[in-house]
């Protein structure tokens, strides 16, 4: 009996694809209420339900929240969650900023490691725990930790995983931003952990989001969160901390954007119940980087243990030259430079974006998009990508694939200033005309 229902499903499913394959149903068009539907079709409302799920996982349809559910282009947007990135002329999808002349100055600090003696020392295995140099020129980059904390891995996603093996058992659920990082999404599927989106407001994740969740660890991105941007006041971080002290529950502090300002990290309020996480691929590059996570005593071995069977420990190679670039003085070069170049990025889309409801710190890399009527997001992505420009959709960031803001992210750092110009023109242009209209000059 179980498997005739779920045939029925997937056939009225499939009916409805094919409807859309045909073009009877048009990209853009909105779908019935799932009652009005269910009535039509002469089925019940949890039948209908299941069909609209189904549409939704094989990308045919999306649904917006408050809006319904519409027919989404006919090619998928690329998810940044960690593909490859996108084959467009101008890339506002992946954040990773470079100055000009950094390839220059990184190789200048690199002329110590390529001696004979110290590539060899380089090129052997190191424990996740690094060196005691490392650990404190690490600690000192990441805002005077406890250098005894600190371990390393091969980049931030690894740091990422291995605070969300050490913290949550497989199968249980951690709270996320209802807007978050997507990378962790497929880290905690490939745990089987499922995620519980917490609400966020202009000061970033909410206390009583927290308070009222069942959650064995929470993420969370307190400085210049991704993809909103808040970053959270002192006042907001001294009640979140004190939920999280009454909960007893661990929290994974993210702090890859945290460079570009100045706030205190929320692990200070607690720092016996955080695990922060950071890396160098922003600061430096992402072919160039080292993860960190700063683990209180006692978490460390959980997170210890958890690198060392995923296997994600960094390399000799990069942990020597991270050593020497952030003891030198080169990646504070850097940060200082791209503080400065954020500043500048963000002014000029504030410019070329003025009359938009745009959500952005003036400090960070990123900025959300909530698009006019009668645009949709995926439809938006869609008519970007047509004009060679690839900008990330709001479902990209959601827990709910199925119901996404109307919105987008864009990413600043890729472009040269000029380029980034006459790409957010032409996607003002393209807004401003409206879904049918197909040339964005």
């Amino acid at each position: 009996m179980v498997g005739s229902r779920d045939e029925d499903y997937r056939a009225i499913a499939d009916a409805v694809a094919a409807e859309i394959a045909s073009g009877r149903l048009r990209v853009g068009e909105q779908l019935p209420p799932q009652r009005r539907f269910a009535r039509r079709r002469g089925i019940a409302g949890s039948t209908a339900s299941r069909v609209y799920a189904e549409l939704t996982r094989r990308g045919l349809v999306v649904g917006e929240v408050g809006r319904g559910t519409f027919v989404r282009a006919a090619t998928p947007p690329v998810d940044p969650s960690g593909g490859e990135p996108a084959r467009a002329r101008v890339d506002l999808e992946l954040n990773f900023p470079s100055l000009p002349g950094q390839s220059e100055l990184l190789t200048r600090g690199l002329s110590g490691v390529l001696r004979p003696d110290a590539f060899a020392a380089a090129s052997a295995p190191v424990p996740v725990g690094g060196s005691a140099e490392a650990r404190t020129a690490a600690a000192g980059l990441l805002g005077d930790l406890d250098p005894d904390g600190v371990l390393f891995t091969g980049n931030g996603r690894q740091a990422i995983a291995a605070a969300v093996a050490a913290l949550v058992p497989p199968g249980g659920r951690l709270g996320v931003e209802a807007l978050t990082y997507p990378v962790v999404r497929g880290i905690a599927a490939g745990r089987g952990v499922t995620l519980v989106p917490l609400d966020l407001d202009e000061d970033g994740l909410r206390p009583d989001a927290l308070e009222q969740a069942a959650v064995d660890a929470v993420y969370v991105q307190p400085a210049l969160q991704n993809p909103l941007g808040p970053t959270m006041p002192e006042e907001r971080k001294k009640a979140f901390a004190a939920v999280v002290r009454d909960r007893g529950v661990p929290v994974i502090e993210d702090r890859v954007n945290a460079f570009l300002c100045d706030d205190p990290r929320l692990a200070d309020h607690i720092p016996e119940c955080t695990v922060v996480v950071d890396s160098l691929s922003k600061r430096i590059a992402p072919g160039l980087t080292l993860g960190f996570v700063v683990a209180p005593a006692e978490r460390r071995d959980d997170v210890a243990r958890a690198l060392r069977c995923g296997g994600w420990a960094a390399t000799g190679f990069a942990l020597d030259a991270a050593t020497r670039w952030i003891a030198d003085g080169t990646v504070g070069e850097l940060v200082a430079g791209k503080r400065a170049d954020a500043a500048r990025r963000q002014e000029l889309m504030r410019t070329r974006l003025d009359g938009f409801a745009v959500r952005a710190d003036p400090r960070s890399y990123h900025c959300w998009w909530e698009l006019p009527e009668p645009w949709r997001a995926d439809t938006f992505v869609a008519a970007a990508a047509r004009h060679g420009i690839a900008v990330s959709p709001a479902a990209s960031f959601t827990i709910d694939e199925g119901h996404a803001p109307s919105a987008v992210r864009l990413a600043l750092a890729a472009p040269p200033e000029s380029v980034l110009t006459d790409a957010l023109d032409a996607l003002a242009r393209l807004a401003r005309g409206g879904p049918d209209d197909t040339d964005p000059n």
